[in-house]
């Protein structure tokens, strides 16, 4: 049997790289291909080669030819061009400015937000394409990660003061008030009502968890009312001093008052800031003054309107629901009064301040940001 024209000689690096290729966990087509080469390499002729790996003698030829024009690279797949686009550059951005329309406002279509499928239904009804699957309209969204399906929620900037009234707070976390540091015996009070909280108790107690199953809690439950709980952090240390009243208002907020102000440090120190928001409690210049009448050494600071996020308590308030209340039965009131007691007092056993980091030229760049 004639030997082929097209002579392979193999160095010993590609004769290792080839052996390489040819492992079971290589993919087929290339152990296929490095198997010709080796063969080939070994002096067998195009139809031996053939006959070996059970292959037609055409593409022996090929791959050998390949290999002995550009070696080792010649074993890879040429790019292919790939099926014809179906869709026109400007057919797939009037799909993505469909999905980035508003359903309701710009389409008149009673829809508050887009799906895929809805999507690529509107591009066939506005003629922008004759047709077109959710499953390709959804790669386009993915490739500009446009998701016309989520929201995020956000409020402007309401209160004309509050760069002013942002920046005193800010100022305080960093222990600072008109311009000046604060004194070791000045202490800055983070304060709030967690109103509403709901004594629910499970129509059936919640099952443990077990290898491979979540904890199971009863979705139906019976209602044994609310009650609210007022708290104060301070900003230093970590510490809560909290009560609970089955409403709130001006007299149990004054009741939380009286509770941290009768204690130490605060009774004794020459200055105590308090920082609220503006609840209906503790609102305007009439709550800062009952505050300094009854306790002279108090100062009362709000957060500006629509920013509670700046009150550090709610941080707290966010762990307590989490830890303590989410998912839990209560059978009265004051099982549900003694578990937020109890969670606070367990949480001032490690309590640590929190590492509060947005500070006055963040809240400038961010106003910065907003004007532009």
């Amino acid at each position: 049997m004639a030997s082929s024209p097209v002579v392979i000689v193999l160095s010993l690096a590609e004769r290792a790289e080839l052996d390489r290729w040819c492992r079971p966990s290589a993919q087929c087509r290339q152990r296929l291909r490095a198997q010709i080469v080796l063969a080939a390499a070994d002096g067998l002729s195009n139809q031996q080669v053939a006959d070996r790996v059970r292959i037609c003698r055409e593409t022996v030829r090929k791959w050998r030819s390949r290999y002995a024009s550009r070696r080792l690279a010649g074993l890879v797949d040429l790019p292919r061009s790939g099926r014809p686009t179906k869709f026109t550059p400007v057919q797939v951005a009037e799909v993505k400015a469909i999905a980035c329309s508003r359903p309701d406002d710009d389409k008149d279509i009673p829809l508050a937000r887009w799906s895929v499928a809805e999507i690529a239904a509107q591009a066939i009804a506005e003629h922008v394409v004759e047709t077109i699957s959710r499953h390709t309209v959804g790669r386009w969204l993915t490739a500009d990660a446009i998701k016309p399906w989520q929201t995020r929620s956000w409020i402007t900037v309401r209160d004309p003061c509050f760069a002013q009234r942002a920046g005193v707070v800010l100022d305080l976390y960093d222990r600072r008030w008109q311009g000046k540091p604060l004194s070791d015996d000045d202490v800055v009070i983070s304060a709030d009502e967690k109103p509403g909280i709901q004594a629910l108790r499970r129509v059936t107690p919640a099952r443990p968890l077990l290898p491979g199953r979540a904890r199971r809690v009863e979705f139906d439950y019976r209602r044994g009312g609310t009650l609210a709980y007022l708290a104060a952090l301070n900003i230093a240390s970590g510490q809560i001093l909290g009560i609970t009243d089955p409403t709130t208002g001006i007299e149990p907020f004054t009741r939380l008052v009286d509770h941290v102000m009768t204690a130490e440090p605060y009774a004794s120190a020459r200055r105590v800031f308090w920082v609220v928001d503006n609840g209906s409690s503790h609102r305007g210049v009439a709550a800062q003054i009952r505050l300094q009448q009854r306790y002279p050494n108090t100062i009362m600071v709000h957060t500006p309107v629509h920013a509670s996020w700046l009150n550090q308590i709610e941080i707290y308030f966010s762990i307590l629901a989490r830890k303590a209340l989410h998912g839990a039965s209560f059978t009265t009131l004051d099982d549900l009064a003694g578990r937020i007691l109890a969670f606070q007092n367990r949480y001032n056993t490690t309590s640590r301040p929190f590492n509060w980091t947005w500070t006055r030229p963040q809240l400038n760049d961010y106003l910065k940001r907003v004007a532009a």
